[in-house]
């Protein structure tokens, strides 16, 4: 069986799924789905998402340059599909969803209290890419739920059933593989 060979487009999944929260300066809050997420730079510590400008959060996001990454889990699949296919345009989905939010540290979006890590970053630089703006943004706090604290006071966000996107479904992570370095840590018998 060998491959096929189609157009240019984007396959690199799965992505992980994230609730955006934003404010403008009035303070009106606003919540959203972004899929083109990640991080880009360990020190400092730098995160990217890519927006659509008709987006009704865009205009949020050039006004303030701030916003919160939202880390999502299985208990908030349904709300972040929601949150992905409905705009605050139309309906306020934090009310929708029964969501609580909580007030940023550093940024004037707010936190997502549901959610097991909100991020919080501001805007460094803006990259108007065609379909969507690319914003390239400086974590300025971080916030992890205590509950998923394990025994030796590692954060076990595994605890928390995170999920991730591919190609138009949501999924949950799976079973454990390795941790970072096992193919090469050495085996004592």
């Amino acid at each position: 069986m060998g491959k096929q060979s189609w157009k240019p487009g984007n396959m690199l999944y799965p992505v992980p799924a994230v609730l955006i929260t934003v404010a403008d300066l009035k303070g009106n809050a606003n919540i959203f789905t972004v899929a083109w997420t990640g991080t880009v730079c360990s020190d400092p510590p730098m995160v990217s998402i890519s927006v659509r400008p008709e987006r009704y959060s865009h205009q949020m996001l050039e006004e303030t340059g701030e916003f919160v990454i939202n880390l999502t889990t299985k208990e908030l699949a349904f709300a972040t599909d929601y949150c992905g296919v409905k705009s605050g345009r139309d309906t306020d989905k934090i009310q929708d969803m029964n969501l609580t939010l909580l007030p940023g540290e550093q940024v004037k979006a707010p936190l997502l209290k549901e959610s097991p890590v909100n991020i919080e970053c501001r805007v460094e630089e803006t990259l108007r890419l065609g379909t969507h703006d690319m914003y390239l943004a400086r974590v300025v706090a971080v916030h992890a739920e205590e509950a998923y604290m394990d025994e030796k006071g590692r954060f076990a966000l595994e605890k928390a059933d995170p999920i991730a996107y591919s190609h138009g479904t949501y999924f949950t992570l799976g079973e454990k593989l390795g941790t970072f370095g096992y193919s090469v840590k050495k085996h004592t018998s």
